[in-house]
């Protein structure tokens, strides 16, 4: 096994080109920062009791200004959530890209889905999640198809290891398990603490492969 974890570098390389292909906003933009502030006050207030003022307060404008980015606060939410998720899949399809056995693209997988959550997107990917309900049905089903995408990377991977006796969990429960896990991360792991993030891939990866799963799977 030879796992390559993607660079700070690359990293930024790819947000950059997201960016200029028009897939993403620019961060550092002012939609970008009215995004991220949007993620952090609708993870922590929740979409509905979060006010247009209170999003202008928190980047620095007018309350009408913010018309000028994006037209309701329905549509603040639906870009947070489709950016993130763009974002996301990018990075785990370059991730993948550099990984060539199918254990490494499982552990390139978890890697990027903690980063995400740890990390980089832990705000947006809460609203994914928790105020998910907050959109209209048009914008869900626009969502939808995005997570959809994303879900079939994570799949694809779990089918192969699966069919190669790499994991002996059904993929689809697999899948399930190791969300609960990742996610549940959020509540407890300390990035200043003793355990790496490296550490914590390895070991969330050492949850799902073969040796470590024997009687379990007998009951799924």
């Amino acid at each position: 096994m030879s796992f390559t974890a993607l660079s700070a570098k690359q990293s930024l390389a790819l947000i950059q080109q997201l960016v200029s292909e028009g897939f993403i906003v620019d961060p550092a933009s002012a939609k970008g920062r009215l995004l991220k502030a949007a993620a952090t006050l609708f993870r922590d207030k929740g979409f509905e009791r979060t006010t247009v003022r209170e999003l202008a307060k928190e980047v620095g404008i007018l309350s009408g200004s913010l018309f000028h980015h994006y037209a309701s606060k329905q549509e603040i939410l639906r870009n947070v959530m489709e950016q993130t998720v763009l974002l996301n899949t990018a990075l785990m399809e370059l991730s993948l890209s550099q990984n060539h056995s199918i254990e490494d693209k499982l552990h390139a997988l978890i890697m990027c889905e903690l980063q995400a959550i740890l990390i980089d997107t832990g705000a947006e990917m809460a609203v994914l999640v928790y105020e998910w309900r907050s959109l209209n049905p048009e914008n869900q089903a626009k969502v939808l198809t995005l997570r959809d995408n994303y879900e079939r990377l994570w799949l694809d991977i779990l089918d192969s290891a699966y069919q190669e006796e790499i994991v002996t969990i059904t993929p689809s429960i697999l899948r399930r398990l190791l969300t609960g896990a990742i996610s549940w991360s959020i509540n407890w792991y300390n990035l200043q603490g003793e355990l790496s993030l490296d550490e914590l891939a390895q070991m969330t990866l050492s949850l799902a492969l073969n040796n470590k799963n024997k009687g379990l799977s007998t009951w799924l």
